[in-house]
């Protein structure tokens, strides 16, 4: 197999998933065998070039990047420590030296270890790692390791701390050639730091994203809730959503920042702030799914209950809440270069077909209750659902263009090398949704005339009535020759008067 190969395989788990950490822990890793050689993948991050050379100073952000290794150590069975082993080595590359690692004789297959036909053209060691020197710094890439003596069953890498003097994506193997060392495991830890703290590189600008997303989070609270405590005797139940929705997200975009800040601080990612904060990004999503539904259907405009349908909703956003929680855990919690490509895909499908059964649902039921309102005259309510269903149709296209999009950067990005504008991925769907929750808080804000959005129980009668009196109104049009004679009468009224005088002045006469 060929190392690029290789490379794509094992760094791909970091682009789709989560880093572990920047402290990156290995307990008990058991080589795999790729090629001609067995690898362990230590990690796979974006550190940007050092601007200090204080490496002293212990502060997280005191300008200095590197990679140290500590405590790295390697052990096999009983069973083979009778014998001295090959070298155990760890390779530091930047991506763009890829090209660097392998070779092969004679235009053969691409190999990592040094075969012995290679070894005879002069070019390596038989046993070790094929490399040469980058075009860009000859000290790169680092590759060094140590061996096992007779008897041994515990070979310690010697401490060392690796200075990052370029921006790009680092990437570490420990790799071993020698077949008598199958059942070799790594244990230890490697250190991985930015200048600005151990935040990864593809995860540093999320930091600072988060901050100003709880900023805007709490600028559209306090314009909600000054709008709900002026106007709560005229508050509607979708009104009491809409609240809840903005106070998920506002926990939510604190959550990802403290988070985001602990772990930029410590290396560790904190598992308990992780977990809340994915929980409360889960139920808000299903919360604001359920809500736009429930709106789409009419509830509390055009009907009073959502009737027999109630339960099916329920049930699907219980479904996707669990689905969401469950993708959104494996992605952010814990190591994830165990999760193969293909259990991921297993995760992410069942919630964008979730997704996409929400959406069909929802546009569906826009368009009857548009019809509904239509048919009923009710204008004020027709012109918000209209307002509603083009910003929903807008966000929907510009989904499928990010989609898009997101395809076209991962095909292009095979080695991680646009890592520095990939936090733009993630952060687009947080900007699109706040966009959404903007507009909907816009149209259904608390006011005083709240009250003429909610259902009312004499809409069907108002309908009736409007109906009667257009029954009414057309057979007026049939009496007009009983109102010509109309006059016929008033001149009996008319015409009594002066019958009665003319009558009294005959008896006077």
């Amino acid at each position: 197999m060929k190392l690029c190969s290789l490379v794509l395989l094992l760094s791909s788990f970091f682009y789709l998933g989560i880093v572990e950490a920047s402290v990156h822990e290995y307990e008990e890793e058991k080589f795999v065998s790729k090629g001609n050689a067995f690898v362990v993948h230590g990690g796979s991050e974006g550190i940007y070039s050092s601007v200090s050379d204080d490496t002293s100073n212990e502060k997280a952000n005191n300008g200095d990047a590197y990679i140290r290794f500590e405590k790295i150590t390697f052990r096999r069975s009983k069973e083979n420590a009778n014998i001295s082993s090959g070298l155990i080595q760890a390779l530091v590359f930047e991506v763009e030296d890829r090209e660097a690692i392998g070779g092969s004789a004679y235009g053969g297959q691409r190999a990592v270890c040094c075969t012995a036909d290679l070894a005879k053209l002069g070019v390596c060691t038989q046993g070790e790692i094929i490399h040469r020197p980058s075009t860009n710094d000859p000290s790169w890439p680092q590759v060094f390791g140590v061996a096992f003596q007779v008897d041994e069953e515990v070979a310690t890498l010697p401490s060392k701390s690796i200075h990052i003097t370029k921006t790009g994506m680092y990437n570490l193997y420990f790799i071993h050639c020698d077949l008598n060392l199958k059942d070799l495991v790594v244990e230890g830890k490697t250190i991985w730091k930015n200048p600005t703290g151990y935040l990864p590189g593809r995860m540093a600008p999320l930091m600072n994203f988060y901050g100003y997303m709880s900023l805007g989070f709490v600028i559209l609270g306090l314009f909600w809730f000054s709008q709900y405590a002026r106007f709560w005797r005229e508050v509607l139940t979708l009104q009491n959503c809409i609240t809840l929705v903005i106070t998920l997200g506002m926990f939510e975009m604190a959550l990802w920042y403290f988070e985001y800040a602990e772990f930029n601080e410590t290396g560790v990612r904190p598992t308990g702030i992780t977990v809340w904060a994915v929980t409360f990004g889960a139920v808000k999503r299903t919360v604001a799914r359920l809500i736009i539904l429930m709106v789409s259907m009419g509830y509390g405009v055009v009907r009073p209950t959502l009737g027999g349908l109630t339960s099916k909703v329920i049930m699907l956003g219980a479904t996707f809440f669990l689905a969401s929680e469950v993708l959104e855990l494996v992605e952010n919690v814990g190591a994830v270069s165990d999760l193969s490509g293909k259990a991921r895909l297993f995760l992410v499908l069942p919630v964008a077909i979730l997704d996409a059964f929400f959406i069909l649902w929802i546009f569906t039921s826009l368009s009857a209750t548009l019809n509904k309102l239509q048919a009923r005259r009710m204008m004020v309510k027709l012109d918000i659902y209209r307002k509603f269903t083009n910003a929903l149709a807008v966000t929907v296209i510009v989904s499928v263009g990010w989609i898009c999009y997101e395809l076209y950067f991962k095909s292009k990005d095979v080695y991680n090398e646009l890592w520095q504008n990939a936090w733009i991925v993630p952060a687009f769907w947080q900007v699109l949704s706040f966009s959404l929750l903007c507009v909907i808080c816009a149209l259904w804000a608390p006011s005083q005339n709240s009250m003429r959005y909610a259902y009312t129980e004499d809409s069907n009668e108002d309908f009736e009535k409007d109906e009667t009196n257009l029954t009414l109104i057309k057979p007026s049009l049939t009496p007009l020759k009983d109102v010509r004679s109309a006059p016929e009468p008033r001149m009996v009224q008319s015409d009594n008067g002066t019958l009665n005088s003319d009558l009294e002045e005959d008896k006077t006469e």
